[in-house]
């Protein structure tokens, strides 16, 4: 299992650890086609979840819910107690207006499969944008940070360097320390090494081991079943929309109680064994 990580028990051993997210019964349609079914499941300040599954499972889609990239269609979500992209007023929901959106939006990073990154800015430009224009932060304090999080992701000297001159893995460092220079309480990763060549794919993997090990609240949809195995504090596994199940990673990776998810994972291996 993973290492010791930076967690406040203390505060947790009364009551229990405060749900950082929660969703309750969402759904999401494109059109007629309904891609979340009645998603409800709780993440705990602190904890990782890694939801698998396969491709057109709702994975992607319930994550970018989570930061309102997605509008639900019911239901409701709530990060850290804050109902996220609607207000509340008696029974019913007023989606917010976009600055408020953007607002809550600083507290969740993301990491995207594609990097994202902006091609004519240097990687430090592409760190301190969204402090220094979004929260309004200074450009020598956005920078300091910057460096420090590049030190971190080991690439303190790409910070002149632009994103075509840097490798898949390398950019999606960058991409993951743009997120941290936010301050976010919660992390959203969506198959952050799906795009990179499988020589690359570990160094990105070690980045999201180390925040696993600071206590990180992470939701990460992957694919690869060894983080999810060994860094996870619980896995669930999606399909058709709907989670079918959900438990520590042993049971789930190890000993799954359903036949879809039997059959996911015997492909997985299979297809891994193959590669």
């Amino acid at each position: 299992m993973r290492g010791a990580r930076v967690r406040a028990e203390a505060d947790s051993a009364a009551a229990g650890p405060r749900a950082m997210v929660s969703a309750q019964d969402v759904h999401k349609r494109y059109g007629h086609d309904e891609v979340l079914r009645g998603i409800t499941l709780e993440v705990a300040a602190g904890e990782v979840l890694c939801l698998i599954g396969p491709s057109g499972s709702g994975k992607s889609t319930f994550l970018r819910c989570i930061n309102h990239l997605e509008k639900i269609h019911a239901g409701r979500i709530e990060v850290d107690g804050e109902l996220i992209g609607y207000r509340e007023r008696g029974d019913r929901l007023y989606e917010l207006h976009e600055r408020e959106i953007c607002r809550q939006r600083t507290h969740i990073g993301m990491v995207f499969q594609r990097f994202n990154l902006f091609a004519h800015q240097t990687v430090l430009g592409n760190i301190v944008e969204a402090p220094v224009h979004v929260k309004h932060e200074t450009r020598a304090e956005a920078t300091e940070r910057a460096m420090a999080l590049l030190k971190r992701v080991g690439l303190a000297d790409k910070a002149g360097a632009y994103p075509s001159q840097l490798s898949g893995g390398q950019q999606q460092r960058v991409a993951i320390a743009r997120a941290l220079a936010m301050q976010p309480k919660l992390m959203l990763f969506d198959e952050p090494t799906s795009a990179l060549d499988p020589e690359l794919v570990d160094e990105v993997l070690a980045v999201m081991r180390s925040l696993v090990d600071e206590g990180m609240t992470m939701i990460v949809v992957t694919h690869e079943m060894a983080f999810a195995r060994d860094a996870g504090d619980r896995v669930a596994f999606m399909d058709g929309g709907v989670i079918v199940e959900s438990g520590p990673p042993g049971d789930v990776l190890a000993r799954p109680q359903h036949e879809r998810t039997r059959a996911f994972l015997a492909r997985v291996i299979d297809g891994a064994r193959a590669a």
